[in-house]
């Protein structure tokens, strides 16, 4: 089992940077592709980026340019940062880790950009 806890959300003016972070403990060995997903009020979940073992990255089409995810396999961490927020940014993110168990989610971080 892998234990996902996001950090490092709140209220942010439009315009500013952000860096959010996604600590995994737990039977960290099994973690493969990451991820990050954000859900806007009264919208559904949807993929913000992922990132695999080997540092490849996917971003959804309507994440490109703003959003860059990272991870520290050593650190077994996982990052996204986001410049220039906006305030469509508003949401709940959540990280997601792929193991051999199956998905695992961690709880979510609330962002709210202010204009």
């Amino acid at each position: 089992q892998v234990h996902l806890v996001e950090s490092g959300g709140g209220i942010v003016q439009a315009g500013g940077s952000l860096r959010l972070s996604c600590a995994a403990s737990g039977s960290v060995y099994s973690l493969g592709t990451m991820a990050w997903y954000r859900q806007a009020p009264g919208e559904e979940r949807d993929m913000v980026a992922e990132i695999s073992p080997g540092g490849s990255t996917t971003y959804a089409d309507s994440m490109k340019g703003r959003f860059t995810i990272s991870r520290d396999n050593a650190a077994n961490m996982v990052y996204l940062h986001i410049n220039p927020l906006k305030p469509e940014d508003t949401a709940v993110y959540f990280c997601l880790g792929h193991t051999a168990l199956g998905p695992s989610w961690g709880e979510g971080i609330q962002v709210t950009v202010s204009s």
